[in-house]
């Protein structure tokens, strides 16, 4: 089953991190991915920019709304997100649980309801 380990935290001002630190945490995701893919259950991972690189598009109203930022005001925001492929959910939460940045925010672990891949949707 597919699993979406979503990675909310608050992001820290740019040169608030010490450079070391940073290095520490990149070589942490690094092991963290290259263990899920190495395991055979890693789809797809993405460590987003910045919020303020956000741009919200809607038709919501019938009218194209395109701006800048993210949709919502919050403390901690979307940074990335891991796809997975595992038998369980107790499997997700396992890697949930390995991931650098449960150290400093929130994983939200999300099942898919529907995929897309091999040009057709799948439950």
């Amino acid at each position: 089953m597919r699993y979406s380990l979503l990675l909310h935290h608050i992001e820290p001002a740019e040169g608030e991190i010490p450079d070391d630190e940073m290095a520490e945490a990149q070589a942490a995701f690094d092991a963290y991915a290259k263990s899920l893919d190495s395991s055979g259950v890693l789809l797809a991972a993405e460590i987003l920019a910045p919020s303020p690189l956000t741009t919200t598009v809607t038709l919501r109203d019938g009218d194209l709304k395109v701006q800048d930022g993210p949709f919502a005001e919050a403390k901690e925001m979307l940074a990335g997100v891991f796809v997975i492929d595992v038998p369980d959910l107790d499997a997700a939460l396992a890697w949930a649980e390995q991931c650098p940045a449960a150290q400093w925010g929130t994983i939200e672990v999300r099942p898919a309801a529907i995929s897309f891949h091999d040009g057709a949707w799948r439950t």
